[in-house]
């Protein structure tokens, strides 16, 4: 009888020798809580699961079985038209390669975005795909548990992690760009109320390029309702813009509300041009000139990355396509 000369699992137990630590603290660092554990003694632990490879028993179970035939998606709420259309995306390259996909929306009440990341993993998942952005917390214990992870969607380079997205803020430059070429030159922009946003950038870069001055500027929520209220603060600015910029098709359907219920004509009175490409944009009117994000190849891109996943980080980026429909005051055949 020959002896099984498997390796053997990395337990938790080891972290807790290689930390120098209990493992009750090694618990509370990976579960978050219930106890609080010190920065620089929460740091060893995590270096501790970094060093030794160490997995929760349910994901180390399912890679090592070959079993993990499925991903999980964290995304902020499927609600959004543009999520919505990233999870479809997803999904569908995942199944093109054989793998099912589970979902978890990160906006749940009650649940930090932490418990989420662990009970995904605990589900023996193969791979996590991130739409969110994550605190420095958040992507250490991504990081800490070791499993194939791929962000989707965010500003740019994820350090520490691999990533898939849009240049946001050449998009929005050329959107803009394409606004100033309609000889518009007040031109405001509408975007994240939560952060500096890329396509802000863009935004700027745009009209400091063609010498124009900055035209108003909105933080609102990306949702129709931050559109909406977005649309009434720049109605009742002390000057009307002649165009805005939105951040994306969701704030610029909201905006088309306010401005119609206001009887503000576009693109006649105020020309809109927007981000994102989701197909609600062409069923209002008028119709939006969005930048167009290519889900369907960025989801293919997240899938191989799972799939490939090794020890050097990358990003993948693509580029956005402008399509031209009549709010920006286009005629399109």
């Amino acid at each position: 009888m020959h002896a099984d000369r498997r390796p053997r699992s990395v337990t938790r137990a080891d972290v807790a020798r290689y930390a120098g630590v209990s493992t009750a603290v090694v618990s509370y660092v990976l579960n978050d809580g219930p106890k609080a554990v010190a920065p620089l003694t929460r740091e060893r632990v995590l270096d501790a699961v970094r060093v030794l490879g160490y997995r929760p028993n349910a994901a180390a179970r399912a890679l090592s079985m070959g079993s993990a035939d499925m991903f999980g998606l964290l995304v902020h709420d499927n609600r959004s038209p543009f999520f919505a259309e990233l999870c479809h995306a997803l999904d569908q390259a995942s199944a093109d390669n054989g793998r099912s996909l589970l979902i978890v929306n990160s906006d749940r009440e009650q649940v930090s975005t932490s418990e989420q990341i662990r009970d995904l993993v605990s589900r023996q998942i193969g791979g996590l795909i991130i739409a969110d952005v994550l605190t420095a917390r958040e992507q250490s214990l991504v990081e800490a548990l070791g499993i194939p992870t791929v962000v989707i969607g965010q500003f740019g380079e994820t350090d520490g992690l691999h990533s898939v997205g849009v240049d946001f803020a050449v998009g929005a430059r050329g959107a803009t760009a394409h606004l100033i070429g309609h000889g518009y030159r007040d031109i405001a922009f509408a975007g994240s109320a939560a952060r500096y946003d890329e396509r802000e950038r863009g935004w700027r870069d745009a009209l400091s390029a063609a010498g124009l001055p900055l035209g108003p500027l909105v933080h609102v929520p990306f949702t129709h309702q931050g559109g909406y209220e977005a649309g009434m603060q720049l109605m009742r600015g002390p000057r009307r813009p002649r165009a805005v910029m939105a951040a994306s098709d969701q704030i610029a359907i909201g905006m088309l509300a306010a401005f119609g219920q206001h009887s503000v004509r576009v693109p006649h009175d105020i020309a809109v041009a927007s981000f994102d490409g989701t197909v609600s944009a062409d069923f209002v009117w008028p119709r939006l000139t969005t930048a167009v994000q290519p889900l369907e190849e960025m989801a293919h891109a997240a899938v191989s990355i799972l799939l490939k996943a090794g020890d050097q980080r990358r990003h993948h980026e693509f580029s956005t396509e402008l399509r031209v429909r009549e709010s920006c005051g286009c005629t399109v055949v």
